[in-house]
């Protein structure tokens, strides 16, 4: 027992704290350019074959893994010399996340579209760009014993911003307009700066090459080929890797297309801003953070694939609640209940998820290979989805929810075949844990 109640010790560490807040800062503003974005644009009486389209603005999400290795390995002049060189990213990148969402305040739906788009786009591009550098500080500031406990205080930070912005964002807006309640989340990326100012740079053996170091064609053709093709060589290495791939993008994309709808729902239902905030927004959140707990258990209490299974077919049939509640509407009871299940069942495919990803990765290769696998996890939610809001505006939102249900069915079939000709993948710690 002493040794169980000392081990807690490990979350009074400052890296603890640090990557924490950092987590925070890193997950304020994802919804900004997506589902809170798509709240806006739904008051402003926008068509939701637009909004559907606005998903398109998450596409740094997706493509990220391509200037992955840039960030990993370049330094930034000046600042280098005064913070290092993951602090400098860390705090360039969120100066350009407060600036963009200023940009992003101050644009108008009704008069500019295009500009709006413009100014969603830039967040996002920032956003990606500082999940890149956040991932790399969090892995090299810590050490095996607190790398678990790093993962897991990320993840909780980044949902706990999540909850914030989406709860206060809507508050907000329903008393003081969205332009305000946009600033009030630029603020919230200044707990991310304060904690770079006051945090160590991390300690690592490794050099990275900068252009000044190239002293031919050949320094910088090894510096290719060793930061930037050879972890995604090394993943094509494996077995049946264009399925892992399908695999990966299609097994939430059930989830991601109705989620990408749910605001403009909402909204068109009849529920005020104050009500998704406390109903979707906070206890939507606490039920997330349940599922996360059981989506870790139910993984150390069975095997892998059997954990994908049940959580796959959980996130399916949840969306059956998203259609029921529209055929009975306004209803703060079912809704309640329907985003009880939602979340518990989305937070349980996320642990599972997050953990199979985890396991696909060469150890060699990390931070690029988990880059590369969480970007293609988001094309469900940014290129696939794009067409949500024509398809909803076609068929109805009873019909549309139906849809999202069957949706989930390539999935669960690429992990059908995928558990019959492969092992299950080993269970490690997830340190490279993402919630995107």
């Amino acid at each position: 027992m002493t040794n169980w109640l000392s081990a807690l010790s490990i979350y009074r560490d400052t890296r603890i704290l640090a990557i924490t807040f950092l987590g925070f800062s890193s997950g304020v503003p994802l919804l900004l350019s997506g589902s809170i974005l798509q709240a806006w644009l739904t008051q402003e009486d926008v068509d939701l074959t637009s909004i559907g389209l606005f998903s398109l603005v998450g596409l740094p999400y997706t493509l990220k893994f391509l200037w992955a290795p840039l960030i990993d390995n370049l330094r930034i002049p000046l600042l280098d010399k005064l913070l290092g060189r993951r602090r400098s990213w860390l705090v360039f990148l969120q100066v350009c996340l407060i600036g963009a969402t200023v940009f992003l305040a101050f644009s108008n739906p009704k008069a500019d579209l295009l500009q709006v788009a413009v100014a969603a786009l830039i967040v996002a591009f920032a956003s990606a760009s500082y999940d890149i550098i956040v991932d790399a500080f969090r892995i090299e500031i810590c050490d095996d014993k607190n790398m678990a406990a790093g993962a897991a205080t990320y993840v909780y930070g980044y949902r706990v911003a999540m909850w914030l912005t989406g709860f206060s964002s809507f508050f907000i807006a329903a008393y003081f307009g969205w332009s305000v309640s946009y600033l009030v989340m630029s603020g919230f990326i200044l707990v991310g700066t304060v904690t770079a100012l006051l945090t160590r740079e991390p300690v690592t053996q490794a050099q990275s090459h900068q252009p000044e170091q190239f002293q031919n064609r050949q320094d910088y053709r090894q510096w290719l080929e060793q930061s930037v093709i050879a972890p995604f060589l090394d993943f094509m290495r494996k077995p049946h890797w264009l399925v892992i791939i399908l695999f990966t993008i299609l097994y939430k994309f059930g989830d991601s297309l109705a989620g990408a709808m749910t605001n403009p729902f909402y909204i068109q239902t009849g529920f005020s801003l104050t009500e998704i905030a406390e109903i979707v927004k906070t206890f939507g959140t606490v039920a997330t953070f349940i599922g996360l707990f059981f989506g870790g258990w139910l993984l150390a209490a069975t095997t892998m694939y059997k954990s994908l299974w049940i959580c796959g077919l959980l996130q399916m049939f949840s969306n059956l609640l998203f259609a029921a509640q529209a055929s009975i509407g306004h209803d703060l009871a079912f809704l309640a209940i329907t985003i009880g299940i939602e979340n518990i069942a989305g937070g349980m495919g996320t642990a599972v998820f997050v953990a199979y990803l985890s396991s696909l990765c060469n150890i060699s290769y990390t931070a690029t290979q988990y880059a590369l696998l969480t970007s293609l996890t988001a094309v469900a939610r940014t290129v696939l989805v794009a067409p949500a809001g024509w398809l909803a505006d076609q068929v109805g939102w009873f019909e549309f929810f139906l849809v999202t249900t069957a949706a989930a069915i390539p999935g669960l079939v690429l992990l059908w075949w995928l558990s019959r000709i492969q092992p299950a993948p080993k269970k490690q710690e997830a340190s490279q844990m993402s919630v995107e």
